[in-house]
């Protein structure tokens, strides 16, 4: 008996982040393009050490491994885009509290600030990645990944991202990379999920895969 990923269900409806981004963009991007990660992984791993183990192991096992870059992308890509899902909300708090808002205010000023450092950083990212708010030696950063790379194998802690891969905004936005990332910073962001890791302190556990008959 072995065990396989599942694509982990929208922790909200298809149509929750809308007008911000479209059920359709949700469709698309979560029923296939994060499914064909998850099912391309499952493929991938069979008969490998890597079978049966969690994706932050996978991830970890396989960064900067040239012979492990399919495995790797695949499962970097499914943790990201988990992550994703879960780093947006329909009922987002306008920003931050406690220990995290007092983390950003100290190391970019003020919210707005770094709302504005974000943005611009997250729409300088040449062709395709993610813009992430990190912990990196007890200090909130932003950092810029290309592809399907993660902060944490660099020794930081995501708190939160942002896709900013084309088919996260190209059906709603076209080539307005701007606007949704602005739209996104303003309106949808879960600082509770972010405050959650942060007190944490450690990487975000996707779900396991699950055995299979």
């Amino acid at each position: 008996m072995s065990k396989r990923f599942v694509l982990p269900r929208l922790p909200y409806g298809e149509d929750a982040l809308a007008p911000v981004i479209s059920a359709q963009t949700l469709s698309f991007h979560h029923g296939k393009h994060h499914k064909t990660y998850v099912d391309t992984l499952n493929n991938l791993v069979v008969d490998t050490e890597f079978e049966d183990e969690a994706l932050e192991l996978i991830i970890t096992a396989t960064a900067g491994k040239a012979d492990r870059a399919a495995i790797f992308n695949n499962a970097a890509q499914a943790w990201n885009h988990t992550f994703y899902w879960n780093s947006l909300t329909p009922k987002a708090p306008s920003q931050p509290k406690g220990e995290l808002a007092d983390k950003i205010g100290g190391a970019f000023g003020s919210f707005d600030s770094f709302k504005k450092e974000w943005c611009r950083a997250a729409a300088s990212i040449f062709g395709s990645g993610w813009a992430w708010l990190v912990v990196d030696n007890d200090e909130v950063k932003i950092a810029k990944t290309r592809n399907a790379e993660v902060p944490f194998t660099k020794g930081q802690v995501p708190l939160l991202t942002i896709d900013v891969w084309e088919h996260a905004y190209y059906l709603d936005y076209q080539n307005r990379r701007a606007d949704y990332l602005k739209a996104v910073i303003d309106k949808l962001l879960n600082w509770e999920f972010a405050a959650a890791n942060l007190e944490k302190g450690e990487v975000y556990h996707a779900p396991a895969p699950v055995e299979v008959h």
